[in-house]
């Protein structure tokens, strides 16, 4: 109780300082999949099944029959609540048509903004609960190309963030993806927000004006209430190799690429640079273990001196008569921060029933 009791007071702060400003939605950079966050998101090129509808939409291309995903993370020893539900199908031999459920959530924030009486008291029955949420809905599309071996797909998401009685918002944007295939390489493309991502926030001047005064000299206006979240590009090569008679190995290089200045190993005023490494080594396509590095990161240590920070990943999978089981251990903390979390999906492929 104690732990969310801070929280609340963080929260209200968030909302206060950075809610609302034009850059938004880092819930859905979070990623999708256990398989795809045992390589470091570096997937772009490959993505091929129901995942591709957050990854890269082109690769909806590759599915063959009705396929479907789920996946559940806690963050935060449990504080925080990730969940993810896909449904992929093709539409004919040259076209799919994918769609896609992200929830990530808060429960059970102690509200305390009445917790002191018009006198003064203090009434712990004045404590009321309520949830922080951000939601995402997506329809992808995916169609092959004349060009054999090229395909394109796209995204038309629709987003809701509910934060208790204080604020709502709704959003929309667009994303589109490319992928190319020539003798073995695998090439992708994915472009986020590529109209830039619009939200707007109707908030509750009520329940702002039992804040507002909570801390001398802050939060006295009302918080903006429209966020344009930037563009942002993903793009990577990939490359699948034979080990024997039963082993291979898919390895695959992406470059993250935000348009302004962050703490990324590349970095200008115009793009930052983040690469991701994965690799994937499965046995007969049944059994498959996976490790990524991604998150390079310049990080400025106490005495002002840089250091560069890495995130590692790992991952293992299992395949059984069409049910894909996966597991990753990644660290979704701040940089440089121990914080591992357990991520696990499932995806079901009719296709093994055909």
């Amino acid at each position: 109780m104690k732990t969310k009791f801070i929280y609340f007071f963080l929260l209200l702060s968030v909302i206060a300082h950075g809610q609302f400003r034009n850059y938004s939605n880092e819930f859905l950079n979070i990623g999708v999949d256990a398989a795809a966050l045992g390589m470091s998101k570096a997937v772009v090129a490959s993505s091929n099944d129901v995942n591709s509808s957050y990854w890269n939409p082109a690769g909806l291309v590759n599915v063959e029959d009705y396929q479907g995903s789920l996946m559940h993370a806690s963050y935060f020893s449990g504080i925080a609540t990730y969940n993810f539900a896909g449904f992929a199908m093709p539409i004919d031999n040259e076209s799919a048509v994918g769609l896609s459920l992200i929830r990530f959530g808060v429960d059970d924030i102690l509200n305390t903004t009445e917790l002191i009486d018009s006198q003064g008291n203090i009434d712990f029955n004045r404590i009321s609960l309520f949830s922080a949420a951000d939601y995402a809905f997506n329809v992808s599309y995916a169609k092959k190309m004349l060009l054999d071996g090229f395909s394109i797909g796209g995204n038309a998401k629709i987003i809701r963030r509910i934060i208790g009685d204080f604020a709502t918002s709704w959003g929309f944007g667009f994303d589109l993806g490319v992928q190319f295939e020539r003798n073995g390489w695998k090439f992708g493309a994915m472009a986020r927000d590529i109209t830039t991502t619009f939200n707007t926030w109707a908030i509750n001047e009520d329940e702002f004006a039992k804040i507002s005064n909570a801390i001398p000299g802050q939060n006295q206006e009302l918080p903006e209430t429209t966020e344009i979240t930037k563009p942002k590009l993903q793009v990577g090569v990939a490359k699948e190799f034979k080990i024997g008679r039963d082993f291979n190995l898919l390895t695959e290089l992406d470059l993250n690429m935000r348009f302004a200045e962050t703490n990324d190993i590349i970095s200008t005023s115009f793009v930052s640079v983040d690469p991701a490494f994965g690799f994937q080594l499965d046995y007969d396509n049944i059994v498959y273990l996976r490790l990524g590095a991604g998150n390079f990161q310049n990080v400025t240590e106490f005495d002002n001196s840089t250091s560069l920070s890495v995130q590692p990943n790992f991952g293992l999978g299992f395949v059984y008569k069409g049910i894909h089981v996966d597991y990753a251990l990644t660290n979704i903390g701040s940089v440089g921060n121990a914080l591992f979390s357990n991520i696990f999906s499932i995806k079901f492929d009719y296709s093994f029933y055909r």
